[in-house]
C-alpha cells in the first residue's frame, strides 16, 4: 500500500518559510512602535512632572519651599524614574543624565551657560544664599512674583537595536516650565 501525501503539505512548508523571512520585519517593527510609546509616555511624565514641580517651587502654603521640596514632588511625579539635582540653581548642563536618569533643575526663566556668582532670584523661597561653589551657580531665595523654571532632564535609552542606533543608543527628554512665586 502506498500512503497517500495530504493535498497541500508542500503550501504548508512555503507559509512556514515566508513566515521565518518576515517574522525578524515584524518584530522589529512591533518593538520600535513599543519603543515610540515609551518615548511618549516619559515625554508627558516629564512634562507633568516639571508642572508640579514648579507649582511646588512657587507656593508657599505654610512655610516656604526649598530645592528639596521641589525634588521631591518631581521624583514622586516621575512614576519609579531616579532624580537628582547635579547643580539646583544652574547652570544647565548639557551632559547627558546617566542611563533611565532625570536632572532636575530649578533656574531663572532664562538660565545662563555658565556658573553665577550673584544669580538672580532664582530658588525657592525657603532656600539659604549661598556663593557659587564648584561648577554650580549661587543659591539666591525668590521673593516678589519672581519667575521660577523647573527643568527636567532625562536620559531615555531604547531597547530596539535598529532605532537605539538611529538615536545613538537614547533620547534625552527636556521639560521645563515657568511659574511667579506666590510669596
Amino acid at each position: 500500500m502506498r500512503s497517500r501525501l495530504p493535498k497541500f503539505s508542500g503550501q504548508k512548508s512555503q507559509a512556514l518559510i515566508e513566515f521565518a523571512l518576515i517574522s525578524p520585519v515584524l518584530l522589529l517593527l512591533l518593538f520600535g512602535i513599543v519603543d515610540i510609546g515609551r518615548a511618549v509616555f516619559y515625554y508627558d511624565t516629564m512634562g507633568h512632572a516639571a508642572r508640579e514641580g514648579a507649582r511646588t517651587a512657587v507656593q508657599a502654603p505654610d512655610r516656604l519651599p526649598t530645592n528639596a521640596d521641589v525634588l521631591t514632588t518631581v521624583v514622586s511625579q516621575l512614576a519609579g524614574i531616579q532624580a537628582s539635582e547635579p547643580c539646583p540653581q544652574g547652570p544647565i548642563s548639557s551632559a547627558t543624565p546617566p542611563d533611565n536618569t532625570a536632572w532636575v533643575y530649578v533656574t531663572e526663566p532664562t538660565p545662563p551657560s555658565t556658573i553665577e556668582a550673584n544669580p538672580p532670584m532664582n530658588a525657592p523661597g525657603g532656600e539659604y544664599s549661598a556663593a557659587a561653589t564648584g561648577s554650580c551657580s549661587a543659591i539666591n531665595p525668590a521673593a516678589r512674583n519672581a519667575p521660577l523654571q523647573v527643568t527636567i532632564r532625562f536620559n531615555l535609552i531604547l531597547i530596539t537595536p535598529v532605532v537605539a542606533q538611529a538615536t545613538a543608543n537614547h533620547i534625552v527628554i527636556t521639560a521645563t516650565a515657568i511659574f511667579k512665586t506666590e510669596y
